[in-house]
């Protein structure tokens, strides 16, 4: 026990207060009694305590607690030795005393808790499941550990770890806390997985010519001796398949192969063995530039297949022909292409997965895209709100004065458990576009049901659209599935009503609970004019009663299999239903003047029959428009890329006489020569700094005016940092999963490259053994030390510390007691012996004469 005095200042009080004491002692001491006496010491020692409690004084006591912190790395690569750090953890508990407080937390690339710090954690708990364990960042976990415990008493955390760390700089953390009462005992994880292939480089050249034999690079890492098999792909389909004799140490093959792809080609390298610890590291992407003449991909509906390929005819660009539903849902497909075309397709047969992926391609690769009009396309394909719209000129609503049937819509949606989660977010999404496309006067009810219809908003016109799909969105999933209730309540809400139009759409994932008779339901419903379009969702939902209903119904039936097409489904529905989309009247469409389509116009403008009524966007460029001012042909910029949107069809059905005009033709490849990137391809050299960092180098020395965009194979836009290190170089540093990532590089002439990257596996999964000299750096550097046995986690600690125990109120309290104990006595002095007697002598004769004297009185009386 120590004690201390924060402001000793205070102590010259002492000076004054001792100088006047004594001229008091010695003028006074003669005269005072043993009560003067006894108050002066009083007053002494109160203000002397005073005084003291002036200088904040306090105790210094030993602190008998300790901190013992487990911090168990669960890194991709420890998984296999996650038992050595349980059986570490459970020996060393049986060591543990009642003055020791316990916490268990586990880390990767964050520090989650196993068991809180507290005195009762006597055993190992049972691991929670880790999310996400492809980087180590032994730094954070040490952090926020020191955060965690308290910084008052000693604290150990015992690391247990193979030293491995990919991200943050732990030995940083550990320097931070030398000197303090936290310290860093280490326990090496040994590396029991020996059997390990990795696929260590895979290198394609970065740019290639059609027809050259291409020289590709493979390097595998084997532990052991082994037999293997090495495939490689090119654009995802195999292309070679090879067996290769494996080395312990590192092994490097060579091939040669000549492309009959052009364009932007993925291949990827793939290594397989019979027995791998870790299948993460087995697989690397690379892509080549095979530079060829333009290609064109028009994607056609596979029940009404495209006419544009025949027109064109053979004798110009490179062209490939997909139906819709086979769209590939991967960016790298589509970069092979310089446009695209999209020829009378319904949204719903492509998706909104895919179509981001194709804005994606248009707005950072440049990459053409036209949509070609008819009865499956723009507003009626149920393109609203889609990727696809964005990057058209074009919006699908129609705006302005036009003649529109009342309407009266009713959504039946599936609640139930089997549709929580994407299914539940896609549908609500759905129906507040659908109720975006509703005008104010509209009438709309929806209705969702699980094992009983929930009226969401009762069938009645529509007078606030927010809040409306507020109302949509906020619908919960669960439950059972009963169809029929809540259909019959859709039909008996619209029944009565006098509309026009009046339509249910039915949007289910699964069976109804009971099988009673649709049939005069529907039919009734028919009769006082109510369509029904029904929704199929999944595998398991009863196609064949959906189906059945919606021909009852004289509606249309969606087998959905993607779910992210439901949006578009309804929408599609919402427009057909709204809207007079058709303009089906013949006219002779207005032509504006422009430098690329007016020559064609010279001889006049042929009749059209008909188009699909949208809305210019204010930056587009109209190129033809109707009588009713509504574009039949425009164009715009949408980032790198050139749109068109032509509202017509090509089938000629819609054309017209344009189908038959002497520049049909030339109009189609006029059309193609203005959707392909009108950028000149620039050449940047890309070498690669490791772990997502590459290097850029401009000849050019404008490095610092790149705009550099970098998106994913799914078309998600990723986080791209860029640093500038001199005139003709620019570091980036990508932020995103393991996995083929494209790089746009674009500079301010409007010059442009593309290149595929490989965003190499996090350094978790490489071969490594156990850093046990970094381990020990760490323990040195933070005043800890290598565990040999559990039983050391709990070793007494060299200092213990102190805590401070501030006395500056007990002196106080101290003080006025003693002054209160000064005041009684100078008012009632001290109760000697003498006093108590003499007290008690005076009040027995008192008592002795009260009878003496009440005689007395009586005689007076008398």
């Amino acid at each position: 026990m120590d004690l201390r005095i924060e402001y000793p200042i205070w102590l010259v009080l002492f000076i004054p207060m001792l100088c006047y004491f004594i001229f008091v002692w010695k003028k006074h001491h003669k005269q005072f009694k043993r009560l003067q006496t006894t108050v002066f010491s009083l007053r002494v020692v109160a203000i002397s305590l005073l005084i003291l409690a002036m200088t904040n004084p306090y105790m210094l006591l030993p602190i008998e607690e300790e901190q013992i912190l487990f911090l168990v790395d669960r890194s991709a690569s420890t998984s296999h030795d996650e038992a050595q750090a349980i059986t570490f953890v459970e020996e060393a508990m049986k060591a543990k005393e009642a003055r020791h407080e316990v916490g268990v937390y586990s880390f990767a690339s964050r520090l989650q808790t196993e068991a809180l710090l507290a005195p009762t954690v006597e055993t190992m708990p049972i691991l929670s499941e880790l999310k996400d364990n492809g980087q180590t960042n032994i730094e954070e976990a040490l952090k926020l550990a020191t955060s965690i415990a308290d910084s008052n008493k000693p604290a150990r955390l015992v690391l247990l770890t193979d030293g491995n760390e990919t991200t943050g700089d732990a030995l940083l953390q550990a320097n931070l806390l030398k000197n303090s009462k936290f310290s860093v005992d280490v326990v090496a994880i040994e590396k029991t997985v020996k059997q390990d292939v990795v696929l260590e480089r895979f290198e394609t050249p970065q740019l290639a010519f059609e027809g050259e034999q291409q020289q590709f690079s493979v390097t595998v890492h084997a532990d052991t001796d082994q037999a293997a098999t090495l495939v490689l792909y090119e654009n995802n389909e195999p292309m070679l398949e090879q067996a290769i004799d494996l080395q312990a140490g590192s092994n490097r093959f060579s091939f040669r192969h000549v492309s009959a792809a052009t364009g932007l080609i993925k291949y990827e390298a793939q290594v397989m063995v019979e027995k791998d610890a870790i299948l993460e590291n087995n697989r690397l992407t690379s892509v080549t530039t095979v530079q060829a003449a333009p290609k064109l991909l028009i994607v056609q509906s596979e029940e009404k297949p495209s006419t544009i390929p025949q027109i064109l005819g053979t004798d110009t660009i490179a062209t490939s022909v997909i139906n819709s539903v086979d769209l590939p849902s991967q960016l790298s497909s589509y970069l092979p292409y310089q446009a695209i075309i999209f020829d009378n397709v319904p949204a719903h047969e492509v998706g909104e997965d895919k179509m981001k992926v194709i804005e994606q391609a248009v707005k950072h690769f440049g990459v053409g895209f036209m949509m070609v009009g008819g009865e499956e396309s723009f507003g009626l394909g149920g393109y609203y709100k889609t990727p696809i719209e964005e990057l058209l000129p074009v919006v699908m609503d129609v705006q302005g004065e036009k003649e529109m049937p009342s309407l009266g819509l009713v959504l039946v949606i599936d609640r139930s458990g089997s549709m929580m989660g994407s299914k539940m977010l896609l549908a609500k999404e759905a129906a507040a576009r659908s109720i975006d496309l509703l005008r104010d006067d509209d009438t709309l009810g929806v209705i969702a049901f699980d094992d009983r219809p929930w009226p969401v908003i009762e069938t009645a016109v529509l007078k606030d659209k927010e809040q409306a799909k507020e109302d949509v969105l906020s619908i919960p999933a669960g439950g059972g599935t009963e169809i029929y209730a809540s259909l019959k309540m859709a039909y008996n809400s619209l029944k009565e009503l006098s509309l026009q139009r009046k339509h249910i759409i039915l949007l289910t994932d699964g069976y109804g609970a009971s099988s009673p008779s649709y049939k005069d339901l529907v039919e009734g419903g028919f009769d006082t004019g109510i369509t029904l379009s029904t929704v199929a969702i999944g595998a398991d939902s009863d196609r064949k009663l959906l189906e059945n209903l919606s021909e009852m119904g004289q509606g249309r039936f969606y087998d959905v299999v993607d779910e992210s097409t439901i949006p578009a489904i309804l929408s599609r529905e919402t427009s057909m239903m709204t809207r007079t989309y058709i303009v089906d009247e013949p006219f002779y469409p207005t032509v504006y003047e422009t430098e690329k389509w007016a020559p064609l116009f010279m001889d006049g403008v042929p009749e059209m029959n008909a188009y699909i009524a949208t809305t210019a966007k204010p930056l587009a460029t109209v190129i033809a428009e109707s009588e009713k001012e509504d574009p039949v042909f425009a164009s715009w910029q949408y980032g790198l890329g050139t749109t068109l949107a032509f509202t017509s069809d090509a089938s000629g059905g819609w054309a017209g006489s344009w189908a038959s005009w002497t520049n049909w033709k030339v109009f189609w490849q006029t059309a193609i020569t203005e959707l392909l990137p009108d950028y000149h391809e620039v050449s940047y050299a890309v070498t690669s700094n490791g772990q997502g960092r590459y290097t850029i180098t401009d000849v050019a020395n404008e490095a610092a005016f790149l705009d550099v965009v970098a998106v994913d194979e799914t078309g998600e836009e990723l986080n791209v940092q860029t640093d500038v290190r001199s005139a003709s170089q620019l570091q980036v540093a990508v932020e995103g999963e393991p996995g083929l990532v494209f790089l746009s590089m674009t500079n301010k002439a409007g010059q442009m490259q593309k290149i595929g990257l490989q965003l190499p596996y996090s350094e978790e999964y490489e071969a490594k053994d156990t850093n046990a000299v970094w381990l020990e750096e760490l323990a040195k550097t933070s005043g800890g030390q290598i565990l040999e046995s559990p039983a050391q986690a709990f070793r007494a600690f060299d200092s213990k510390g102190f805590e401070q125990r501030m006395i500056a109120n007990f002196l106080v309290f101290v003080a006025l007691l003693l002054f209160f104990i000064d005041i009684t006595m100078r008012r009632f002095g001290f109760p000697t012996r003498a006093k108590r007697e003499a007290t008690v002598d005076m009040e027995q004769p008192v008592v002795s004469n009260v009878g003496s004297i009440v005689e007395q009185l009586k005689r007076g009386r008398k």
